[in-house]
C-alpha cells in the first residue's frame, strides 16, 4: 500500500468556505489514489494564501518541502486534488524537480496518476494548468476592478469599509442582488453625522482662512473635540486617541467623498519583487497612492455634501501650493546600525522611537508632539531622548546572566511560570465569544419572525448565516484552547534555553550593527520609561509563550 500526502490550498479571496474547498479536492485525490491501493497519511492544506505565493512562503507547502528531506516522513507519494489551485505560472517547474531528487512521485487527476519526470507531454500539462491558473487570477482581478468601477461611477454605490469621520452608515434598501437579497443582504449609504460634520465644516474653513494642519489640530484638541480615534473606539482600538493629529487633518482635508460624491481608486494594490537577484521567491503587495486623474468618481452627488465642490477645489489647491513652495528632498538613507530599530517604544505615548544621530553617538527618539497636537490628557516632552549606548551593554548583560548555566533552573522555572499565568482572555477570543452570544440572539429573532409568518426561505438564508459565523467563532475558541494547552515542558524549554545561552554569548562579543538578528531570536520589546529613566524588556523567544522580565534595571546610572 501506497502511503500518500495530501497538499492543497484555498485563498479567502474567492470566498470560498475553507472546510468545502479542502472536502472537494481531498475527494478528488482520494478517487486518484484508493483504485491504486495508495492511503492519505498526512496534510498539507494552506488556507488564505493566494496562488501567486511560491511554496517555500506558504507555511503548510513550505512543510511539505522540508518533509521530502525527512527520510522518515512517513509517506512515499504527494497527491493534489487540484492543480490550478496549488501551481501558478512557472511554479511547477521550480517545485516538482525537489520531488524528483528526493524519490517522492506526484499524483494528479489532471494525469491519470503520477507525474513522470520524462514525460514531455505531462510537463506540458502541468506548465498548462499554471500558465491558466495565473490567466485565471488575472481576468479575476480585471472583473472585479471593472464592476466595482461600474459601480460606482454609474451607480454611485458605497463599496465598504469604514466611513469617513462626518459621516455615518445608514440602510440603502435590499442588495440589488435577489440571491443576497434573499439572505438579507442590503446595501448602505453615508448620512452626515450630527456630531462631527460640523467639525469637517470647520476644518475646511479654518484652513482656508490661512490656518495649518498643527493650529488647526491644536484649536479642536484645547476645544474638547475628540479625534477620529477617539469618536469611533470600536473601530480605533490600537490609537490612545489622547488628541487630534496633523495626519488626521490633512486626510479629512484632502477626502473628495465631503463633496458628496462618492470617490473610488484612491489606492490600488501593486506587486513588486520580493528579491530582484531571485525571482522564485515570487513578489509582495503594497498599497500604492493613485494621482487624482486616476480616481473614479460618481456622476452624480449620491450622499448629503459637507461642503461645496469649490471649497475642496479651493483647499486642495492651497495643499498643492504648501507642498511646492516647501523644497523637496530626497528620502533618507543611512547605514548606521540601531539594533533596537522597531523595538524600543515610548513608555509615555506606547509609538515605536526612532534612530537619531546626535554629536556622532547613536540614540533613540520619539517627537510625538511634532504630529499631534498637546494634551491635557497626556504629558509629553517636546522630544524624548535615550543614548543607545546607554541600553546596549546592560541589556546584553542582563541576556548574559539570565541564560547563563548557573541561572539555568531560575529561567526554567520563570518561563514555566509565565506560560501558567498567560492570560486566557485575548481580544480577539473576547471577539469569537462576543459573535456567539450575537449569533444565538439573532437565531433566536429569526425564529421568532419564522413564527410569527416571515418568509420561511429568506428567514432560512438569515439562520444558516448565523449559524456559518457561529460555527466559525467556535472553531477559533477551539484552537485557541488547544494552543493554550501546548504548554512547553522542561525539557524542551531546557534544551531552548541552553541554545539561548549559545546566542547570549555570541551577543557579548558581536559589534551592534550585528546585534538586530539577535535581539530578534530572542523577540526582545523594549520600553522607555523617560521620568524614571528606566527600560522595562519582555522577552518571548521562539517557540516560547510569554517571557517577561520587568526588572527596569537596565539602566543602572539611574539607580
Amino acid at each position: 500500500m501506497l502511503h500518500f500526502a495530501f497538499a492543497g490550498r484555498c485563498s479567502t479571496e474567492d470566498l470560498q468556505d475553507p472546510e468545502t474547498s479542502r472536502n472537494w479536492q481531498l475527494t478528488r485525490a482520494r478517487a486518484l489514489i484508493e483504485p491504486a491501493g495508495g492511503k492519505i497519511v498526512a496534510e498539507y492544506f494552506d488556507a488564505g494564501h493566494s496562488r501567486a505565493l511560491p511554496w517555500k512562503r506558504r507555511p503548510q507547502a513550505a512543510a511539505l518541502l522540508n518533509a521530502l528531506r525527512t527520510p522518515d516522513r512517513g509517506f512515499d507519494a504527494v497527491v493534489i486534488g487540484e492543480p490550478q489551485r496549488t501551481f501558478y505560472g512557472n511554479q511547477f517547474g521550480n517545485t516538482f524537480p525537489l520531488f524528483v531528487h528526493f524519490g517522492v512521485s506526484l499524483w494528479v487527476p489532471e494525469v491519470g496518476g503520477a507525474i513522470d519526470p520524462e514525460n514531455e507531454a505531462h510537463d506540458l500539462v502541468m506548465s498548462v494548468f499554471g500558465g491558466m491558473s495565473k490567466g485565471e487570477r488575472n481576468r479575476i482581478k480585471i472583473r472585479v476592478r471593472t464592476a466595482m468601477s461600474s459601480q460606482v461611477k454609474i451607480e454611485g454605490r458605497y463599496l465598504g469599509g469604514r466611513p469617513p469621520y462626518g459621516y455615518r452608515l445608514v440602510d440603502a434598501g435590499p442588495h440589488p442582488n435577489p440571491a443576497k437579497a434573499a439572505d438579507g443582504k442590503h446595501l448602505r449609504r453615508l448620512e452626515p453625522d450630527p456630531e462631527t460634520a460640523p467639525v469637517v465644516v470647520r476644518i475646511f474653513t479654518e484652513y482656508l482662512g490661512g490656518k495649518g494642519y498643527y493650529a488647526i489640530a491644536e484649536g479642536l484638541t484645547r476645544d474638547g473635540i475628540p479625534c477620529p480615534s477617539a469618536h469611533d473606539r470600536a473601530r480605533n482600538p490600537h490609537r490612545d486617541g489622547h488628541a487630534w493629529s496633523k495626519g488626521a487633518v490633512r486626510a479629512i482635508l484632502t477626502n473628495p467623498r465631503y463633496t458628496g460624491h462618492e470617490v473610488w481608486n484612491k489606492q490600488h494594490k501593486e506587486e513588486v519583487l520580493l528579491d530582484i537577484d531571485d525571482v522564485t521567491l515570487g513578489h509582495r503587495t503594497k498599497l500604492t497612492w493613485n494621482t487624482p486623474d486616476q480616481w473614479i468618481w460618481s456622476a452624480q452627488p449620491v450622499h448629503e455634501p459637507l461642503i461645496s465642490m469649490e471649497t475642496f477645489t479651493r483647499a486642495r489647491a492651497r495643499t498643492f501650493t504648501r507642498r511646492s513652495e516647501v523644497p523637496e528632498r530626497s528620502p533618507r538613507t543611512t547605514n548606521r546600525a540601531y539594533p533596537l530599530r522597531g523595538r524600543l517604544r515610548c513608555g509615555i505615548c506606547r509609538r515605536k522611537m526612532q534612530g537619531n544621530y546626535n554629536n556622532g553617538q547613536p540614540y533613540y527618539r520619539c517627537r510625538y508632539t511634532a504630529e499631534y497636537a498637546k494634551s491635557v490628557a497626556l504629558e509629553h516632552p517636546l522630544t524624548v531622548y535615550v543614548r543607545q549606548n546607554a541600553i546596549l551593554p546592560a541589556l546584553d548583560t542582563w541576556l548574559a546572566r539570565v541564560f547563563a548555566p548557573g541561572h539555568l533552573g531560575r529561567t526554567i522555572r520563570a518561563m514555566r511560570e509565565s506560560q501558567q499565568r498567560q492570560p486566557t482572555a485575548a481580544p480577539a477570543l473576547e471577539a469569537a465569544r462576543r459573535t456567539i452570544t450575537d449569533t444565538n440572539r439573532r437565531i433566536d429573532r429569526y425564529r421568532a419572525a419564522l413564527d410569527a409568518g416571515a418568509d420561511p426561505a429568506v428567514v432560512a438564508g438569515w439562520i444558516t448565516a448565523a449559524q456559518n459565523e457561529q460555527t466559525a467563532a467556535r472553531q477559533q475558541l477551539a484552537a485557541a484552547s488547544d494552543a493554550q494547552r501546548d504548554i512547553l515542558t522542561e525539557e524542551q524549554i531546557h534544551h531552548m534555553v541552553k541554545a539561548l545561552g549559545d546566542m547570549a554569548d555570541r551577543l557579548q562579543a558581536a559589534e551592534p550593527e550585528d546585534k538586530a538578528p539577535l535581539y530578534a531570536d530572542f523577540g526582545l520589546e523594549l520600553e522607555y520609561h523617560a521620568q524614571q529613566r528606566v527600560v522595562t524588556v519582555w522577552s518571548q523567544p521562539a517557540d516560547v509563550c510569554v517571557f517577561a522580565c520587568p526588572r527596569g534595571d537596565l539602566n543602572p546610572h539611574a539607580r
